[in-house]
């Protein structure tokens, strides 16, 4: 049976005039006790043994506990606290030292602290109470955290560390100056909460963490939505951030699942992989990304599976040695291009669709930097769908361009490789060779161009086989300056323009075509003929009304006037 306790700074009968003094009694006789507080201030700390469970007799908030500075409670045992205001300095507000601590309906207030701390081996609950200014530490301790609200505190708001296992559920936390929820060394799942204003990464995993996240909503913060660093794994479900200024990063060997998210408005990225970060990442939105939707960087390398990207600047960023395959991604919108990979980074691209943005996929750098496409639709774009540069390579397998300027482009000393793809209703040009660029297409298809199906100019090398040149309206295909090559196999058709305009360079093997062949072959330049007299002057052009003379003594110099006589 319960003994029943009552306190009363007031007096009464049989009340005790404080806690401390209740709490006294109560550990005497050795049974499960409850102390019931009226209201008022209590300026005491409390240390608590046994089964025992302090409530407020007014409404929530009408019990305060407080002290200038120290510890204001102390458990030991198994212990409730039902509706009191907690208020400390400089220390831990309230500490589980051994047994259970459940909190409900209360309020801790930290200044300069801790307010709770679950210490090694304990078992911490908070639920439907409020946190101000200090944090929660659950240190190698288990811990339920329900429908709380965490306001303005001065370093994370809830930590869980050195193994500790935490569940965090339906609660908000706002105005950190560090992180929301930071879980290091250990194990935390944080459910339909809301998190907002945290100077850094609103949700930290690090030191090999394991982290679940679902159903939770991330605003306004001023790093990281979610960060997951430091090999730490998990999982990321349901969950949106907005006005982050990455929605996501994932660095140094971390490697979580995240799926059906939304990162809307983040100041730079979306989603940030690098430094060795990995990751898989399905069927996520990202909107209006400040710069990158999706970005891999120094050895990141995420897989991303159904992936939506609308309005924002670039697409999808992989470069600095970057990685990435992506599956299954829709983009429409952006400002700048759809697909980037530089500077040694490779990347896979499958199901790719591209619409209304001003490129389609951009690669350059050396010859470490390759992309690889398949079964891709680039639509409506304001210059290129592919582009080619440095000595990168490319390889399109089933892509499609439809509705641009120019559809596949090589240049400088990169190459490109096409099979079974086709443009349509380009301006300039279906495909592209210029500077030392290398184009091989084994059955392009170049449909409706206002320009050329096919062109290379400089010292491109177009080697192009089993091909087709439709209604292009200047030629099927145009060879300029010392590009070289071959056609093989290939048919231009139309009712207007060149079926190739020859510079002589490339081979023309069985061309099909009721369209002429026009040469090119530029007229070479001779030099200026020069004749030598060693005798003499050298004139290397016709020379009019000159007086000359050589070896001789004397010199008579006569002129002609204009009535015949001489002078």
């Amino acid at each position: 049976m319960v003994a029943r306790y009552f306190v009363s700074p007031h007096g009464g009968r049989r009340a005790y005039p404080d806690i401390t003094s209740a709490l006294s009694a109560a550990a005497g006789r050795g049974r499960a006790a409850l102390v019931e507080i009226a209201p008022g201030r209590y300026e005491e700390a409390l240390t608590v043994r046994g089964e025992v469970q302090l409530a407020a007799l007014g409404d929530p908030g009408s019990v305060v506990v407080s002290r200038p500075r120290g510890a204001v409670l102390d458990a030991f045992g198994a212990v409730r606290v039902h509706g009191l205001v907690l208020i400390g300095r400089d220390a831990e507000v309230v500490g589980c030292h051994a047994g259970t601590l459940t909190l409900e309906h209360s309020e801790i207030r930290a200044h300069n602290g801790v307010s709770v701390h679950a210490r090694p081996n304990t078992s911490v609950t908070l639920r439907d109470s409020v946190i101000l200014h200090g944090r929660a530490v659950f240190s190698g301790a288990n811990g339920l955290v329900e429908r709380c609200r965490f306001t303005d505190a001065t370093d994370n708001a809830v930590a869980v560390i050195e193994g500790a296992h935490v569940s965090v559920q339906g609660s908000w936390i706002g105005g950190s100056m560090i992180h929301g929820v930071r879980v290091s060394g250990a194990r935390a799942q944080v459910t339909g909460c809301e998190l907002t204003g945290t100077g850094k990464a609103a949700i930290m995993a690090d030191s090999q963490a394991e982290l679940t996240v679902t159903g939770c909503a991330i605003n306004a913060v001023q790093a990281e939505g979610i960060a997951f660093i430091q090999q730490s794994r998990g999982l990321v479900d349901g969950t949106r951030v907005i006005d982050a200024q990455h929605g996501i990063t994932v660095v140094s060997g971390a490697d979580p699942v995240v799926r059906g998210c939304a990162f809307t408005e983040c100041r730079d990225t979306g989603i940030n992989v690098h430094a060795s970060g990995r990751g898989r990442f399905e069927d996520c939105e990202v909107f209006d990304a400040g710069n990158i939707a999706v970005f891999s960087t120094k050895g990141g390398a995420p897989e991303v599976h159904g992936c939506r990207i609308s309005r924002g600047n670039v697409g999808i960023a992989v470069t600095d040695a970057g990685r990435g395959s992506f599956t299954r991604v829709e983009m429409e919108d952006l400002t700048s291009v759809a697909l980037r990979v530089h500077d040694g980074a490779r990347a896979v691209f499958e199901q790719v669709r591209v619409e209304r943005c001003p490129s389609g996929l951009e690669t350059r750098g050396d010859g470490g930097t390759t992309a690889e496409v398949t079964d891709a639709v680039f639509r409506d774009f304001d210059m290129s769908a592919v582009e080619a540069l440095g000595q990168s390579r490319v390889t399109l397998k089933g892509v499609s361009a439809e509705r641009g300027v120019v559809g596949f482009g090589v240049g400088e000393e990169a190459q490109l490789f096409v099979h079974d793809s086709d443009v349509t209703a380009v301006s300039i040009g279906g495909a592209l060779g210029f500077g030392k660029g290398r184009l091989v297409a084994r059955n392009l298809t170049v449909t409706g161009s206002e320009g050329v199906g096919l062109c290379g100019t400089d010292s491109a090398y177009l080697d192009v086989v089993n091909s087709a040149f439709v209604d292009c309206t200047v030629a099927g295909a145009s060879f300029q300056g010392t590009c070289g090559g071959r056609l093989v196999e290939c048919s231009v058709t139309g009712t207007q323009g060149a079926a190739v305009q020859d510079n002589g360079r490339v081979d023309l093997v069985s061309l099909r075509t009721s369209l002429p062949v026009v040469k090119q072959i530029e007229p070479v330049e001779r030099p200026p003929t020069i004749v030598n007299n060693y005798g003499g002057p050298v004139f290397n052009a016709e020379v009019h009304g000159a007086q000359l003379a050589w070896n001789n003594n004397n010199v008579t110099q006569q002129q002609t006037n204009e009535d015949g006589s001489s002078t």
